[in-house]
């Protein structure tokens, strides 16, 4: 098991260049919207709550210049009084804040997750093969936490605060404007000091989440792969990959702290020294009775109320910046379009004939079983067509050959076609573009005559049902894994497709068909696995099925048992099943040989044995491979 490599400049890595982070949280807008009024409301409160703060040294100023100096009890008290009522309305509207903002945004985050979730599930494979599933964890967990976090905090006291200081600044300068000029003169420093800060803590983050998404995929490969690790004794070397990566977060992390640091120590010094310095001018001014007591206390008062606002917007602009690369992070998935055929389709595909390529159909006249010359307009349409079919990965270089050239093929309605090619030639990519797995670059596929890109997703995969080499199984019951293949199916079809892919087996564990199979179907053996992907494949009777090699786990006797029933299931559909065994091919009607992304021969399987020295070599070769692994 490899160690994840670093993000690529696609799946994230530095911070983009003049990245804004005000543009970037713009986006979260439309998440927002729904609960604006909430959030503005609790804005709000919040200004009010904190300029009532500001009160408080207007009041202690009347206090000190009044009842204080003319020794007066009652105003004493009645000042007292109003200082309490001033604070305990401050602490209720705080409260009040949080009341209104805790709901609101905890659905903000579940919806940003729910369209995350559904997003990914509508991406195509080819985006999956990319991205490392930790990236992706990363993404719809720690990520939008933080867009819950800065949207009920942050975003709030970014304005609170920022109100703040401005009406406190023009209450120290109404008040003494000579040494509210002393507390105004660092804030110049302090807002190129921000600035710096914010480009060089913003590149720090994003590298920070994106190396923590890296360990997120290490730990879930370690976990899902824990049998390799140990069946390998490679436990050290996964430990020290594990080490590496994080060490290198921690270091990141270190970095960024100090950064912050750095910030947060400048932030809290200037206007420490700023207020010194206020209070020796005050002071002497106090000293030489230019300046009432009550107006510096009131100053003074007034000055440490505002540190708080200050001193924390090294905070808030960090927990800011962290928030812009989380929503940057999220978006770097929701702006990957879904593929389509009609995108990467390049103009002018090339029709049967065009190439000088006669393809299937001169095939389909030699094979001795009816060509398409003398069918009518539906057989010719009907079944499963592949015309003139190219694919070519997204990402592959330009000079590099397509995976697939020119593929044409019909596969007749009820008939079971079985694609036979030596490794590499294409057939599971081949099989991927049927229910559109993967689209095509050149040409169309049709299921009874209608272009699979013109059908809903949702009606093509209801009408195609697909079994792969390598099955997936889910964390849910043995029932519920076989009844992923059909929404509308109940117990008799659960039951026949458990007899069909020979998957009895299920009966004799703990709770039958409600027994948990566990995270990808772990707890069962590998035949065990592959006949339950089987069985949801079939479960459904579905009208088209593409079957991946579906055997190829299976010991020679329940292999003959569950050819033995597929026989019954292909009858009634149909179906392009990969084949590497003679006796998978056997299944088939008519066999389509397929050697460097092309269709090379169809015919029956004796013909093909007869004509095609390829073939023969294919069949042989796995003949000789089932004789030595056999009993």
């Amino acid at each position: 098991m490899a160690v994840t490599s670093e993000p690529s400049a696609q799946e994230g890595g530095a911070a983009p260049r003049h990245r804004s982070a005000t543009r970037s949280l713009l986006r979260l807008w439309p998440y927002v919207r729904p609960v604006r009024v909430r959030l503005f409301g609790a804005a709000g409160v919040a200004v009010v709550a904190s300029c009532l703060g500001l009160v408080i040294p207007l009041v202690l100023k009347w206090m000190v210049d009044g009842p204080v100096a003319h020794r007066d009890p009652g105003g004493v008290w009645l000042g007292g009084a109003l200082l309490l009522a001033l604070g305990t309305a401050e602490a209720g509207l705080f409260g009040l804040r949080r009341w209104l903002v805790g709901r609101p945004l905890a659905s903000v985050e579940a919806a940003m997750r729910a369209d995350l979730y559904r997003h990914l599930q509508r991406l195509p494979v080819s985006f999956h093969d990319r991205w490392a599933s930790g990236q992706l964890l990363s993404r719809a967990t720690t990520d939008l936490m933080l867009l819950r976090m800065f949207l009920a905090f942050p975003l709030t006291f970014l304005v609170v605060n920022g109100v703040t200081i401005l009406a406190g600044f023009a209450i120290l300068l109404s008040q003494e404007w000579t040494l509210g000029l002393v507390l105004v003169i660092p804030a110049v420093p302090l807002v190129i000091l921000c600035s710096l800060f914010e480009t060089r803590y913003a590149t720090v983050a994003r590298t920070v989440q994106d190396q923590t998404g890296d360990l997120t995929t290490v730990v879930e490969e370690g976990v899902l792969g824990v049998r390799i690790v140990k069946g390998f004794g490679r436990h050290r070397s996964q430990a020290r990959a594990f080490r590496v990566l994080s060490e290198r977060v921690r270091s990141t992390e270190l970095h960024k702290a100090r950064l912050l640091a750095t910030l947060w120590a400048l932030i809290m010094t200037l206007p420490e020294l700023a207020i010194g310095a206020a209070l020796v001018l005050g002071t002497m001014r106090v000293a030489d009775g230019e300046l009432s007591a009550g107006t510096l206390v009131a100053f003074l008062s007034t000055a440490l109320t505002l540190r708080w606002p200050v001193e924390s917007l090294g905070f808030l602009l960090a927990m800011s910046q962290d928030a812009a690369t989380a929503t940057d992070r999220y978006f770097d998935v929701m702006d990957a379009e879904p593929a389509t055929a009609a995108d990467r389709r390049l103009a002018g595909s090339p029709r049967r004939g065009e190439d000088g390529e006669d393809g299937e159909g001169g095939q389909d006249g030699e094979d001795g079983e009816g060509g398409e010359g003398g069918e009518g307009g539906q057989d010719r349409e009907g079944g499963l067509r592949f015309e003139g079919v190219e694919f070519a990965y997204a990402d592959a270089p330009p000079e590099e050959p397509p995976v697939l050239r020119g593929v044409d093929l019909h596969i007749r309605p009820g008939e079971t076609m079985a694609l036979v090619g030596a490794t590499g030639s294409g057939k599971t990519t081949l099989t991927a573009l049927v229910p559109r797995l993967q689209e095509i670059t050149r040409g169309r596929i049709t299921l009874d005559g209608r272009d699979i890109t013109a059908l809903p997703r949702e009606e093509l995969r209801s009408l195609v049902a697909v079994a792969f080499e390598e099955p997936t199984l889910f964390s849910a019951t043995a029932g519920e894994n076989v009844l992923m293949g059909a929404g509308d199916a109940g117990r008799e079809e659960l039951l026949r497709a458990l007899k069909v892919a020979q998957a009895d087996f299920v009966h004799a564990l703990p709770q039958g068909t409600d027994t948990e199979v566990g995270e990808q179907g772990l707890s069962l053996s590998g035949g065990q696995r592959q006949r339950l992907a089987l069985a949801r494949a079939v479960v459904g009777s579905p009208r088209f099925l593409v079957l991946d090699d579906p055997l190829s786990a299976l010991d020679v006797h329940t292999e003959a048992l569950v050819e033995a029933a597929l026989r019954q299931v292909l009858a009634a559909t149909t179906a392009l099943v990969v084949a590497h065994r003679p006796s998978t091919v056997l299944l088939a009607d008519r066999v389509a040989l397929l050697s460097e992304g092309r269709i090379t021969a169809v015919g029956t399987h004796q013909r093909l044995l007869r004509e095609s020295a390829e073939y023969r070599a294919l069949m042989s070769g796995q003949e000789r491979e089932e004789g030595e692994s056999g009993p």
